[in-house]
């Protein structure tokens, strides 16, 4: 056969190859298979981010799912924000005026996510999902009146008074906002990322902020006591299909949920409201591609909420190391605070 005939007759087959694969059904196209682990189970393990520039909860009047120009503009506007914040800081920059707001961590430490999250193929305007208004419910009377007792009590303070006036996350004994969870959502910051890691028994999610480590039993549960209220609470898992479901209850009373807002997310009861033993988190995890599991969580607390709430939160793979945090080791904002507040009393000043 000559080349000119073998040419025709490969161009020929490539095109009808093409042309078949065109006509196959959308799911036999590179159809991908959920790897699983030796014992059988679908497999997270891995490390993962769910940073994020789409809020917790949905801006009044927005529809659920944003247009192109919207995605565009909002993630044009992350990434001019992160350009600007990430340049060097002048070394030849004089002292800071007394008294003036002396900054904190430019870009090149921060990274609360620059891009919208996408599920099933929808780019989100807000995580949570239920209520459709993409906001979280009113609180029940019950609800306003424990929120109401705390911000009075805590009123009595300043923020500055003791250790226990300042945050969780200062005092390094949990991650900032509702990032461990659960529900677990962003942090807006920085260390946004997770470590999975299975066994038969256990499912073990460490979070690079704070390194806190949760973990997750499988099978048949058995709960703690009502007195036994651990941070993350007593999580149980078990397998339908190729979802990982999570139950959790028992939530330590501090660890409170509020929106996004890193004032209100970081502040131990004075924003949020405190759980009680009637809240229990419903978790989901779903490997749904190579690069994706769709965590999703639904909030049930009839004393607090005036209806179960709940969202969706694509958590993409994370090609890179975890760092420990240090959060201890390295915590001189405490001394720090505290000491220049007790300096303002000595002076007669307030806060």
């Amino acid at each position: 056969m000559s080349i000119r005939h073998s040419t025709r007759l490969l161009t020929a087959c490539v095109a009808l190859i093409a042309t078949a694969t065109l006509l196959l059904p959308a799911g036999a196209q590179g159809q991908w298979t959920v790897p699983r682990t030796a014992h059988g189970h679908p497999d997270l393990q891995g490390n993962w981010s769910n940073a994020t520039i789409t809020p917790i909860e949905r801006p009044r009047g927005q529809a659920a799912v944003l247009t192109a120009e919207e995605v565009a503009q909002r993630e044009g506007r992350a990434d001019a924000i992160v350009t600007a914040l990430a340049q060097p800081s002048d070394p030849d920059r004089g002292a800071p005026e007394a008294g003036s707001d002396i900054g904190a961590y430019n870009y090149v430490y921060i990274d609360g996510g620059s891009r919208v999250a996408i599920v099933n193929g929808e780019p989100r305007s807000s995580l949570i999902t239920n209520p459709p208004d993409g906001r979280r419910p009113a609180l029940t009377p019950e609800g306003e009146k424990r929120r109401n007792e705390v911000r009075d009590f805590m009123a009595g303070f300043s923020q500055y008074d003791n250790p226990e006036n300042r945050t969780l996350a200062d005092r390094c004994l949990v991650s900032f906002g509702s990032h461990g969870g659960p529900p677990m959502t962003p942090n807006y910051g920085y260390n946004g990322n997770y470590t999975i890691v299975q066994t038969a028994d256990y499912l073990m999610i460490h979070y690079e902020m704070v390194h806190d480590t949760r973990i997750i039993r499988l099978g048949e549960p058995d709960p703690l006591p009502d007195h036994m209220r651990p941070w993350f609470g007593d999580s149980w898992g078990h397998w339908e299909g190729n979802t990982l479901i999570v139950e959790t209850t028992n939530i330590h009373p501090l660890q409170n949920y509020a929106t996004e807002s890193i004032a209100r997310l970081v502040a131990p009861g004075i924003w949020g409201v405190r759980p009680t033993m009637d809240l229990k988190v419903t978790e989901r995890f779903t490997r749904t591609d190579q690069q994706t599991i769709l965590y999703e969580f639904t909030v049930d607390d009839p004393t607090t909420y005036t209806q179960t709430w709940g969202g969706e939160v694509p958590f993409t793979k994370y090609d890179d190391l975890l760092y420990e945090y240090n959060c201890h080791e390295g915590n001189y904002a405490m001394s720090n605070i505290l000491s220049g507040a007790r300096y303002q009393e000595r002076q007669g000043g307030g806060n």
